[in-house]
Formats: structure tokens, sequence, C-alpha cells
């Protein structure tokens, strides 16, 4: 006898986490919804994923679907495992991406082994991606919706994870799943989507470092690739290469922060080619398969979530778990401190932290 699956659906108050659970319900899997509390900057700025608000409604369509609601407290492990590590990034001079430490973490870390603990054979999440499961081994593809594509923060996850866990919304465009809220009359049917980072609660991101670190900004020169300067910066953790926008100085040709001087405490900016780069360095390398692919897979990189995935190449550095990234053309978006996460066709096989 097949013993039945008992799945968890991580609830956020959002429309695609609701009609995850919507849909398993539906399917007649037994179900039930876990929140988690998440940590928050200040009392007048809650956390985007789990405000007062997120959490009347999630609990609102938990009784809806006739659904168990749990709310777990993770406010200090997440301050541990995510916030701290992205107030370091920035002091150190990179630019973090806090959503693959949460997801690594604390919702295939904590979030899942308390819901084993309530019973759950299975997670499900609102997340945009495909699972598929071939002779015992489970790979991770991208989603039907590409505008909605969530591969590239999944890539953090191995095959006990994939086992375990389910992506209802995976095979569904967003106008489908938002057209299905509204016909089950889910009281999150028009709620838009969060587009900033879940702990800034609506903050600027300077703003937060700031009030929350401590972080003292001291001015230093802005200088061009020939070393000439051009104005000044407000404090170099303020600012991210490639960045554009708010630099406060300009050219004949548009400028980009190219480099971070800390020695110099100097920010160097230049044209949009002067930040082209045909290689780059990547160390914690993980893949979704527990092992690297087989010499010669074909491969694409993408170095930011919404990037596009181009032609690239592995070489061993001879540094456990580091590697080089080989590229036929020169690439823009290169940010040490973001993922470079590695494609074969639609299957995401993994990835690695961009270096320095």
């Amino acid at each position: 006898m097949i013993e039945p699956r008992k799945i968890a659906v991580a609830m956020s108050g959002g429309v695609d986490s609701s009609v995850a659970a919507a849909l398993l319900v539906e399917q007649g899997e037994q179900v039930f919804g876990l929140m988690l509390r998440l940590w928050d900057s200040r009392p007048d700025r809650p956390n985007r994923c789990c405000s007062p608000h997120d959490m009347a409604n999630a609990r609102a369509v938990a009784a809806q679907l006739e659904i168990p609601f749990y709310v777990l407290d993770v406010r200090e492990p997440f301050r541990q495992a995510v916030v701290e590590p992205f107030i370091a990034g920035y002091l150190e001079g990179i630019t973090p991406n806090p959503c693959m430490a949460c997801n690594r973490q604390i919702r295939w870390g904590h979030l899942l082994q308390h819901a084993r603990k309530l019973g759950a054979t299975h997670l499900a999440t609102g997340h945009y991606a495909r699972i598929q499961e071939s002779g015992g081994h489970f790979h991770l593809f991208r989603p039907y919706d590409r505008t909605k594509d969530q591969s590239y923060v999944l890539s953090v996850l191995g095959q006990l994870d994939l086992e375990q866990s389910r992506f209802p919304l995976g095979e569904l465009r967003k106008d489908q799943v938002r057209e299905r809220a509204r016909n089950l009359r889910l009281p999150v049917a028009g709620r838009p989507d969060s587009q900033d980072l879940c702990f800034l609660g609506g903050a600027d991101y300077r703003e937060f470092l700031s009030e929350t670190a401590g972080i003292t900004w001291e001015p230093g020169p802005i200088l061009d690739q020939a070393g000439s300067p051009l104005g000044t910066h407000r404090g170099l953790p303020g600012y991210t290469v490639g960045q554009r926008k708010g630099i406060g100085v300009s050219g004949a040709v548009p400028l980009y922060v190219v480099a971070k001087d800390f020695r110099r405490n100097a920010l160097v900016v230049g044209p949009r080619t002067a930040l082209g780069r045909t290689s780059f360095r990547v160390d914690r390398m993980h893949w979704v398969a527990d092992q690297p692919p087989d010499p010669g897979t074909s491969l694409t990189v993408q170095v930011r979530y919404r990037s596009p995935a181009v032609p690239a190449r592995l070489r061993p550095n001879g540094i456990e778990d580091g590697a080089v990234v080989d590229l036929d053309e020169p690439l823009l978006q290169i940010t040490p401190g973001q993922a470079a996460v590695f494609y074969n066709r639609d299957e995401c096989l993994g990835g690695g932290v961009i270096l320095q």
C-alpha cells in the first residue's frame, strides 16, 4: 500500500503560494499551510514576506481551503543566515544575493525540517520552476512561463531537496495563476508581486545598511579609468559594480561603476564597454545532481536573476569547489557576490558565487 502524501505549503499571503495550495487541494492531496515569521528591521517596517496583512491573508486562504495553518518563527535564524551575510557582503565590497541563502538555509532548511516534524512528506512552494524525475534522479528545469523563471534562485537545491519538493505552478503562466485565484475568489487574487528584498521593508538598501548596521558612509573620490577625479562618492558600500543610476557624475557617454578601490576609498567609473569580461572566477560551487556535469556538457551561464544565459565553459582552477568560467563574448553584468548559475538548455545544473 502506497503511503499517502502529506504536503506542507510554504505560504506567504501572496497569490502564487495561495494558488499552489489550492491546486494541491484540488488534486486530493493532504495539505497544510506553513508560514515563516521572518526578521524585520523595525516594527513600522515589517518584512514584506510576513507582514501582519500578509499573515491575515494567508490565514484567510487556509480557512477558505479548509486546511490547517501554522506559523514558524525563524526570525533569529533568518537574521544570522540571511541578513548578517548581506550586511557583511556590502562591507566587503560585494553585492550578495540573500535569496540564495534564504532558500538554502531557511526554506529548505528550517522550514522543511519543521514540516517533516509535522508529518509532511513534501514541501510545496509557489516558485515558478519544474522538477522531473528519471530513474530515481531528480532534475530542475525552467518553468513554462519564462518571464517568471525562478530556477536561478533554486540552483542551491540538491537531490534530497528536489525529491521532497513540489512546484505546482511550474507549468502555468502567471496570468493563468491570477485567473485561477479570481475564479476561486481568493482574497489575494489582486495582490501585486513583491519586487524588493523582503527584509528591507520598502526601504532603500543604503538606508537599511546605515540604520541597521550602523555603517558610516565615508565620502571619497570618483575617478575615471585613467585616475582623473570626476566628483565625490557618498561611501563605497552604497554602490554596485555595473550601476549606472545615482552615481552623481556624468560624461560624454553614460558612466557605470567599474570598480570599487577600497585601498584608496575610490569609486572607479567608465563606459559600458569597460564592464565587459570574457572570464571570471567562482567558488562555493554546488550541483543539483550532487556532482558536476560530465565534461563536454553544453553549458550556458546566467550571472543575474533576470539576465540572459550565455554560452560558457568551465575549467578547474586548482581550488576545491572553485572554477574559472570562460565566455565566447564579453558579458557586462558580472558582479562579485552574485551567483553564476549553469544550465544545459532548460535544465538548471547548479552554480557558484562570483569572486572579485
